[in-house]
């Protein structure tokens, strides 16, 4: 297994038409969930992948599961809940600006998980840890097997990658950088965004940002920057590398979980830090390109169809 991830996946419904929902009579269904976005695209681009979590025993989470091993991902380990439904949400398209997301989550599956629902041997054999600070945010419980997953990461020798991912209609910022901090302590990858960044460090800029959690005892930060690009840094060399242009965006959510597995790919590769980053400036940017959270991330045939691409890319 190269990559191991667990988390909360719901079902997504994105209107047909642009527009307030209450003038929307049709939809599309698809899913959408950060850890699984990145399991996703780390499957296209040819990695073995598992994503595990806790769906409601209903059609939902049967159509969760089945999308998501359609996409080549070991679900081996997920857990239906007969007690606990599987999470919803809307997207509302609004012209001229980001989607407007609506979250129907309280009380679902995921938010049960307990650190028994983790697998050990499965957790082993990885060589990445995949881990956002959505799943802490949902309950107590969730919180608790997060932390199980990191002392089962360490125990077995396998790093642990974390992408704070905040989401402040879960939490407020003061609870999120109390336990997200923990978090990034205890990982050995971190990859901020800029306004996360800030929220965890209190500071501004990528550079003091990432020697932050630097002194922390992180081994390598990646603070995402947009369309901006991405700056890196390790106690031993730092730098920064530019995005790649996308003249038309449809739908910016998915692009940071794209990032994420672009850079997971590099590092599975055996590449170096900064040819990683441009490789998850490089997946992010396709994620921009279509409607849906995964809908637009690229197969490794589509990254490397033009030899001059992965010239660029390395």
């Amino acid at each position: 297994m190269d990559v191991i991830t667990f988390g909360e996946t719901m079902v997504l419904f994105t209107p047909i038409t642009p527009g307030p929902l209450r003038f929307t009579s049709s939809f599309q269904k698809t899913i959408g969930g950060a850890e699984s976005n990145v399991a996703i695209a780390l499957s296209r681009l040819g990695h073995r992948v598992g994503w595990t979590g806790r769906l409601g025993k209903d059609e939902f989470g049967i159509y969760i599961r089945n999308f998501i091993r359609g996409e080549g991902v070991d679900t081996s380990g997920v857990i239906f809940d007969e007690n606990n439904p599987t999470a919803v949400f809307f997207k509302e398209m609004r012209p001229m600006q980001e989607p407007n997301i609506l979250y129907y989550r309280n009380g679902s599956a995921a938010s049960r998980m307990v650190p028994e629902d983790l697998n050990e041997e499965q957790i082993k054999t990885a060589s990445f840890l995949h881990l956002t600070g959505i799943t802490p945010a949902l309950s107590p419980s969730c919180r608790e097997t997060v932390m199980h997953a990191i002392s089962l990461a360490k125990k077995n020798g396998v790093k642990v990658v974390f992408d704070p991912n905040i989401r402040l209609k879960l939490w407020n910022k003061e609870q999120a950088s109390g336990v997200l901090n923990v978090i990034a302590a205890q990982s050995d990858i971190v990859l901020p965004g800029l306004e996360e960044g800030t929220i965890l460090t209190g500071k501004k800029q990528p550079a003091d940002i990432a020697a932050c959690f630097l002194e922390k005892g992180v081994e390598a930060v990646v603070v995402k920057l947009g369309d901006k690009g991405a700056y890196y840094a390790t106690k031993a060399a730092q730098g920064f590398v530019p995005g790649y242009t996308v003249t038309r965006i449809i739908d910016p959510i998915g692009a940071g979980d794209g990032f994420a597995a672009g850079f997971l790919s590099g590092l599975l590769r055996g590449w170096s830090l900064e040819e990683a980053v441009r490789l998850g400036n490089r997946v992010g940017a396709f994620a921009l390109t279509t409607a849906g959270d995964v809908e637009g991330y690229p197969y490794w045939s589509q990254i490397c169809q033009d030899r001059r691409d992965t010239e660029v890319l390395r």
